[in-house]
Formats: C-alpha cells, sequence, structure tokens
C-alpha cells in the first residue's frame, strides 16, 4: 500500500500486535506513540514541524487516535511532499475513523489487523482444539506463555471497561456487564436488539448502539445474511461472532480446557473460530471481510458464504 499512498491507517484491537508489526516491517522509520503525554504536548507545540522534521525517511505514529488534530496536519504536509510515507495506527476503530475520513480521504489506505491467525500460530499447532480456542490469538498468551484467563481478565478491565465505558458514557456499567456476557452466549445466534433489551432492561436503541461501539472497539462483529437482493442484507437479521474466542471464554466463565469440552457453547466458540480465520485471511490480504452466512425458509444453513 505505501508504494501507492503516502498514508497508511493500520486500525485492530489493542495488543493485537500492531506496533510490533510496524517495527519489524519498517525498522527504519521513526517511531512515536501518541499514549505519551509529554510528547502528545511537545508535537501540540509545532505539529508541522514535528511531521517535516520525521516524515522524509517515514514515520510510524502509534495510537494516533489520542491526538487526532494531528491528522489535518499529516494531510497538509503530506500533499506538499508525496515522498513522504506515514503509517499511523490506533486501537479504536470509531476514534480514528471518523478523523480519517474527515482529513485523509482519498488520501489514505486503510488496512486491519487481528490477533494471530493460525497460519501465524503454527509453531503452536500440536496445541489440542480446545487449548486453541481457550487461549484466542493474542500474542501476549502465545508469546509469553501467560495463563489466558489472566490475560483475559486484565484485558477486559484494562481495556474494555476503560476505552467502551468511556466512548458509551456508560453510569451503569452492571447493565453493560450483563450485556456483553449476553452477547457471549449468543455465539453464532441470529441477533435480536428487542430481545437482547428486554434481558439487559435498557431500550433496543440502546442495545443496538452499544452493539456499534463494540463492533468499532474490535470486540465483537455482526455476520449478515447473504440475500441476491442488497437491500434485505441489509436489514435482516445477523449472527454475533467476537473478534477472538479467548475474550469469548472468558465472558462465559470458561477457565479451563476441562470446562470447555464439556460447555454447550463449545461448538459455538469453535464455529467463532473457523468464521475469525476466513475473515483474518480476507484482512490480511488488505480486502474487505465480504462473507455472510445463508439460511433458506427450512432453515437449513450454509456458515459461511
Amino acid at each position: 500500500m505505501l508504494r501507492h499512498y503516502s498514508v497508511v491507517v493500520l486500525t485492530g484491537p489493542r495488543q493485537s500486535g500492531k506496533t510490533t508489526l510496524c517495527k519489524n516491517k519498517f525498522p527504519g522509520y521513526a517511531y512515536f506513540n501518541m499514549e505519551d503525554l509529554s510528547l502528545r504536548e511537545q508535537v501540540a507545540a509545532a505539529p508541522k514541524g514535528f511531521l517535516e522534521q520525521y516524515a522524509p525517511g517515514g514515520i510510524i505514529i502509534d495510537e494516533v487516535q489520542q491526538y487526532p488534530e494531528l491528522l489535518s496536519f499529516v494531510q497538509v504536509v503530506a500533499d506538499s511532499h508525496p515522498s513522504y510515507r506515514f503509517i499511523l495506527t490506533g486501537s479504536s476503530n470509531f476514534a480514528l475513523l471518523q478523523k480519517v475520513t474527515q482529513s485523509l480521504a482519498g488520501r489514505a489506505a486503510l488496512l486491519t489487523l487481528l490477533p494471530l491467525s493460525l497460519a501465524e500460530l503454527k509453531g503452536y499447532l500440536h496445541a489440542d482444539t480446545d487449548t486453541l480456542l481457550l487461549n484466542g490469538g493474542y500474542p501476549a498468551v502465545w508469546g509469553r506463555q501467560m495463563p489466558a484467563h489472566d490475560v483475559y481478565r486484565s484485558y477486559y478491565s484494562t481495556y474494555v471497561e476503560r476505552d467502551v465505558r468511556q466512548l458509551l458514557n456508560i453510569k451503569d456499567i452492571s447493565s453493560f456487564k450483563t450485556f456483553i456476557r449476553l452477547c457471549a452466549g449468543r455465539i453464532g445466534s441470529e441477533l435480536s436488539a428487542s430481545a437482547l433489551s428486554c434481558e439487559v432492561g435498557v431500550s433496543s436503541h440502546t442495545i443496538t448502539h452499544w452493539l456499534s461501539i463494540l463492533e468499532a472497539s474490535y470486540l465483537l462483529f455482526r455476520l449478515p445474511p447473504f440475500y441476491r437482493n442488497i437491500g434485505k442484507r441489509l436489514v435482516k437479521a445477523p449472527k454475533i461472532y467476537f473478534f477472538d474466542t479467548g475474550l469469548a471464554c472468558f465472558l462465559l466463565g470458561i477457565e479451563n480446557e476441562r470446562q470447555l469440552a464439556t460447555h454447550p457453547l463449545r461448538g459455538a466458540i469453535f464455529e467463532n473460530l473457523i468464521t475469525l480465520e476466513l475473515m483474518k485471511s480476507r484482512f490480511n490480504a488488505g480486502r474487505e471481510p465480504n462473507i455472510y452466512f445463508y439460511r433458506d425458509k427450512s432453515q437449513r444453513e450454509v456458515d459461511i458464504v
């Protein structure tokens, strides 16, 4: 993409490996992380000068959604110097893409990096299926050999509750906790916002809003049904899956392989894994997922089209 675009924007869940990928593929690029408050203050004093100083040799700006105003200056510098190269990463699709579409429309290539695929975990594929489902794809579990349940408990409390609550401005966290665990219990099922709203005790409009934020935060995704009529694909009930089976197992209270082996949702979690693999293969090739499920009037179903 950098052969054709001055700016490449890489989004994906937190801790999915975006920084590691960028640093390894472009070791000569200058690297800056906008989570660093003191760096943000320095950049804010002269953003254009900062970019013009480092961009000639290539620059990686991590977590750019923390300082979205910088994107306007990236546009100006990229337009003035077509040979400069910018790699921008962000873990909040909602906050980042909103600003990218305003400032960098037509100038930036958008790519998505999800947690590790089975192809990337080929050295670990001696593990049995239950271990693969329980561990999910986050590099911390495999690379550091950390217990999956500990990783996902920390991930949930550190990122999910903090980031998502901030985006949603939720005051009653208990309703949200119930909601996200109910979503985990519906993996591979058609989603009804009205049914969820009755169980959680909030309006269906709130449920729809929460779902869109969870999707933009790379926690879960909705798989649309396939119809020849494109309009129907958009309005008919989608199926729900999580972007990582390890996080789904944590939300379902599954702590080890023994529990998972006899869990009533094991089949649905396995289906989630396969659906994710197909999605990752598309994203890793720089394409849109473009996958659907099909169900006919007799309820016969094809999981993926």
